[in-house]
């Protein structure tokens, strides 16, 4: 892994930020996107993350994979939760989603962890 799971967060982030400069409606629409589909409906905020751990892993975007482990975790999710929704990627990808489950997303989850820890 070439950059820590906190360094692939924040580099998201901040590209957002930086986008935003010059390209404000397109990443307000992007962000307004987000903000509705996760907001808790038929389904809670929680399995709409856990769904999003299963389709970044299964994609292999390691931007994704990392922004939406800390998300599923501030939404309450486990660390046994996020793992099981990750191998339901693995069912469909087979051996790269294994790989990206592993390491980056394993990796994620415990960089992130301890940010919801009480």
């Amino acid at each position: 892994m070439s950059k820590t799971p906190r360094e692939y967060l924040n580099e998201f982030t901040q590209g957002l930020n930086d986008l935003a400069k010059t390209n404000r409606d397109n990443v307000k629409s992007f962000m307004n996107l987000l903000g509705v589909t996760y907001k808790p409906g038929a389904l809670d905020t929680k399995t709409k993350e856990l769904m999003s751990v299963a389709i970044a892993a299964y994609n292999r975007c390691e931007y994704c994979i990392t922004y939406h482990v800390y998300k599923a975790l501030e939404a309450g999710a486990t660390r046994e939760e996020i793992m099981e929704a990750a191998m339901v990627a693995v069912a469909f990808g087979g051996g790269p989603s294994m790989a990206y489950s592993v390491s980056l997303l394993k990796a994620s989850i415990d960089e992130f962890e301890p940010d919801f820890k009480k």
